[in-house]
């Protein structure tokens, strides 16, 4: 009779927090242990509802409880990590993911490890990790990202171009073309990096950090109007650009000498001007 009262208030918690009623999936979890303390299900499922809430002690006592009535339980360990990373307790994230590991090979173990290791600073061991993500789902955008940043920053400017353009096929992303033309223009291809800025500017016009970079990569390249153009956009969206676009404009080989604050103020003005009403990032730039 106890055993089947059991799983009858496991059910409907189960059946409330698959609704989304959290709530009531919460008082049921409650009640439940009041008469069954140490039962490992009603306790992992109000972890669960606890680690929502981002009550997170609250959820580690109730995930631990679980997992000391069923230590392999590879579902409760990979909530006791994620509750021990919400907490920074990453060593011991780490702990229950291996385990988690050791039992089952499913991807978000990979993924929680991944994620682990980045907190960590252990960049090596976080590329491993994102490969692992990545070979096993090849449209993790996350992964992919994740990589793309890894190689810029030990200077694989190559392999992180490669990585962004397989982002954008996936996701036709602002951010992400902002990454890859950033990446380009490391690699000195300006051309590459002006495509991708423009890119930025068409799905958002509102840019005027994607419109002054425009201007630096055209004007590195050597194409001083389009360059003014662009950074006349800039300016136009946001006349806190002036300080970037003059210090682009006077500092490169292949910019231009401007005496007068007031005389390039004006200049972009009317550059922008003569663009006239139509969306200035679309129009303009091409």
């Amino acid at each position: 009779m106890r055993e089947s009262q059991r799983l009858a208030i496991i059910a409907d918690a189960v059946a409330a927090f698959n609704q989304s009623n959290r709530d009531v999936a919460k008082q049921l979890c409650e009640t439940g242990l009041d008469q069954f303390p140490s039962d490992p299900s009603l306790s992992h499922l109000l972890a669960a509802i606890l680690f929502a809430e981002e009550d997170f002690s609250g959820a580690r006592g109730k995930i631990e409880t679980s997992l000391a009535a069923q230590p392999r339980n590879a579902p409760a360990l990979i909530l006791a990590g994620k509750i021990y990373r919400a907490e920074h307790k990453l060593e011991a994230a780490l702990m229950q993911l291996e385990k988690a590991a050791g039992i089952d090979g499913r991807l978000e173990i990979f993924l929680e490890q991944a994620r682990i290791l980045d907190q960590m600073g252990n960049k090596s061991a976080a590329r491993d990790a994102w490969s692992i993500v990545l070979n096993a789902k090849p449209t993790s955008l996350e992964a992919i990202k994740r990589l793309s940043s890894l190689a810029r920053e030990r200077g694989a400017h190559a392999e992180a171009e490669q990585l962004l353009e397989r982002a954008v096929a996936i996701e036709d992303h602002p951010g992400i073309w902002f990454e890859l033309a950033l990446v380009r223009h490391d690699l000195q291809n300006f051309d590459g990096a002006a495509e991708a800025y423009r890119r930025v500017l068409e799905i958002n016009p509102d840019a005027p950090e994607a419109a002054v970079n425009l201007g630096v990569v055209l004007q590195e390249a050597g194409r001083m109007d389009e360059a003014m153009t662009a950074f006349s956009v800039a300016y136009a969206l946001d006349a806190s650009t002036f300080g970037v676009i003059a210090m682009a404009l006077t500092s490169a080989p292949c910019g231009r000498l401007w005496l007068d604050e007031t005389v390039l103020r004006q200049s972009l003005v009317s550059g922008a001007a003569a663009l006239g009403s139509k969306t200035l990032a679309v129009d303009a730039l091409r």
